[in-house]
């Protein structure tokens, strides 16, 4: 879950899609059954303290109404600096996925000085299995990420054609400071706020065993695909376009390198990305004091899933 920066215009050419059927879906209070609290340590070295299920709702950190299912973090307490960090959440999906897509319909995702959204698949004992990271970013400098990370071993990304213009194709989590394999998105309405203001979109990820895309659509794109849209019961990612960023496996063995994955779910504050880019980021004061003394800053740092929907 980091970074790596890369402009991507793709051709039809590239992907070759498949077709899928509906095999989970969650909506509203379906997250809450569907995946579980992880109240651990941040691994990014987030200024967060991520909590257990009963004081995310006690606080309201988590909570699911109708189609609305809402993750955030605290907005209302100044911290102690030699305290714990400001209160979070990170959940992760009961079920596991290998070859797959996913669909992602969200209508808010956090804002703010100091935030690190994300959404991601990992598998267990990480970076063994691989981490393929779907919507990231931090501080609000879009647009959106997608990054592969793997262990050591030949697994670049060659990206087809000239025009993608990656600067770093190695997917290695011990070098380059686990950066991985990114590329950063065309669409500016992919991140932040300008992706609330334009009132969110789809993000979608299929992972075969002749690559990774995903792609995204913005609310008021007009080129959605229906089955997309509507979420459908079946779905074929022939119909899907261009994808905003695609990982081939000419040159990564996806079997070896990526075993079966849990969803996550998370926002962590500053840590090894938002906490290091925070000073290119026209942010005041350091990332660290920010998030100690600005409860109210974080009024927008939320996630708002109107659902997801799994393809097997």
């Amino acid at each position: 879950m980091l970074l790596s920066f890369a402009s991507v215009l793709l051709t039809t050419q590239l992907v070759l899609g498949a077709s899928y059927t509906q095999s989970d879906s969650h909506t509203g209070i379906g997250f809450l059954k569907s995946f579980s609290y992880q109240a651990i340590p941040d691994p990014t070295h987030g200024r967060v303290n991520y909590v257990d299920g009963f004081t995310a709702a006690n606080d309201n950190l988590t909570y699911a109404s109708g189609d609305h299912f809402v993750l955030r973090t605290d907005h209302w307490t100044v911290l102690d600096p030699n305290g714990p960090g400001r209160n979070s959440v990170r959940i992760q999906s009961n079920k596991q996925y290998t070859t797959s897509a996913m669909i992602f319909n969200i209508r808010h995702m956090p804002q703010g000085c100091g935030t690190w959204p994300a959404v991601w698949t990992v598998g267990e004992d990480w970076p063994n299995n691989g981490e393929i990271d779907v919507l990231e970013g931090v501080n609000d400098q879009g647009p959106n990420q997608a990054t592969l990370h793997t262990t050591p071993g030949l697994c670049s990304c060659p990206y087809p054609h000239a025009s993608m213009n990656a600067l770093l194709d190695d997917c290695d989590t011990f070098i380059n400071s686990n950066s991985g394999c990114g590329v950063k998105f065309v669409d500016t309405r992919s991140y932040g706020p300008i992706f609330n203001d334009h009132g969110g979109g789809w993000y979608a990820m299929e992972r075969s065993e002749t690559g990774i895309s995903v792609w995204f659509w913005s609310r008021d794109a007009g080129t959605v695909p229906w089955e997309v849209e509507v979420g459908n019961e079946a779905v074929d990612t022939d119909n899907w376009g261009e994808p905003s960023a695609y990982f081939s496996n000419t040159e990564c063995n996806m079997d070896s390198k990526f075993g079966p994955h849990n969803i996550v779910i998370n926002l962590t504050l500053c840590g090894d990305w938002a906490g290091s880019a925070y000073g290119d980021s026209e942010c005041p004061s350091t990332c660290v004091d920010y998030v100690n003394n600005n409860p109210w800053a974080f009024e927008d740092a939320y996630f708002d899933f109107q659902w997801l929907k799994i393809y097997t």
